[in-house]
């Protein structure tokens, strides 16, 4: 199955879930929820056979929505977007920038399958499907989601660089309340793949995806920094800024750093490398600083995947 891709010409790693693969992980999630439904149903039953009409009417609705309604929304919430019958089938449900869902997205996906999958047996489920492009189907349009396979072929590694240290923590006040989901996907998916672009049309890309960036932050990019590497450090620091927020209400109030490097101010002059000290002889020689060593940006550009400003 072919990737995806943005409107950047981006390629994404997250292959889509077709038609087929969807309609088996749903009849298995149905299957358990009708067992479970028609256990508790019974339960209820002998348990409310005292009540009258009204009353026992009252409690099977209630059941229906608890069991059919509730169970899907809570089991994708807490799972995240694994339900039993995508597990065995390897899909997974994420936002459209990759991400894992929430309880909302997890909300509007189980109400409007009440209409497209229950209701309607889903028949509705099973023309949007076909129709959408991704294979989504109404759901996942209006919360904002896609069904995708997490089983795939093994191949090349979506690894995203770490930014320069030089760069670590230096946009801890950047603005990113007005960049949307798109443009942090399209970034991160072009500094993962930014290696096997032929340069000039990366630098293209990375300046136009740095634009973009500013224009929505409007704050612009601090001078000397190239843009890959601008894109990096403001990606960590988006980063850093959802896992502060998701543990920030974790039990046991686990705390995150503000940055996961200490910032470090923007090298203005090549700092010499030194070696070991000699254990005979006088000590050599340090280099002037005027003179730069080859292999002193190879060591500092090493875990990174960027070299310092020249």
């Amino acid at each position: 199955m072919s990737e995806l891709v943005t409107g950047e010409a981006v390629a994404l790693e997250l292959r889509p879930a077709r038609l087929p693969s969807r309609g088996m992980a749903t009849l298995l999630d149905l299957a358990v929820a009708l067992a479970a439904y028609m256990v508790v149903s019974l339960a209820l039953l002998a348990a409310t056979a005292s009540l009258d009409e009204a009353a026992q009417m009252a409690v099977s609705i209630a059941t229906f929505l608890l069991v059919l309604v509730g169970g899907p929304i809570a089991v994708e919430t807490l799972s995240h977007g694994r339900s039993l019958g995508k597990m065995a089938c390897g899909l997974r449900v994420v936002r459209d920038d990759g991400g894992p869902i929430r309880f909302r997205h997890a909300l509007v996906r189980g109400a409007l399958g009440v209409v497209e999958i229950l209701l309607t047996l889903g028949v509705v489920a099973c023309i949007a499907s076909l129709v959408s492009a991704r294979g989504r189907r109404l759901g996942d349009v209006f919360a904002g989601t896609l069904v995708v396979r997490e089983r795939v072929p093994g191949g090349r590694s979506g690894f995203v660089p770490a930014p320069p240290p030089w760069l670590a923590g230096r946009f801890q006040g950047l603005d990113l309340s007005a960049v949307p989901d798109g443009l942090w996907l399209a970034i991160r998916q072009y500094l993962a793949r930014m290696n096997q672009l032929d340069p000039q049309i990366g630098r293209a890309m990375a300046e136009r995806l740095a634009g973009d960036l500013v224009e929505r932050t409007g704050t612009p990019v601090p001078p000397g920094v190239p843009a890959a590497p601008y894109l990096a450090a403001v990606l960590q620091e988006r980063q850093v800024r959802e896992a502060r927020r998701v543990f920030a209400g974790a039990p046991g109030g686990v705390s995150v750093p503000q940055s996961p490097v200490p910032a470090a101010p923007m090298p203005t002059a090549p700092v010499p490398a030194y070696g070991p000290p000699a254990s005979h002889g006088p000590a050599p020689a340090a280099a002037p600083a005027h003179e730069v060593r080859s292999d002193e940006g190879e060591e500092r550009a090493a875990g990174t995947g960027f070299a310092p400003p020249a």
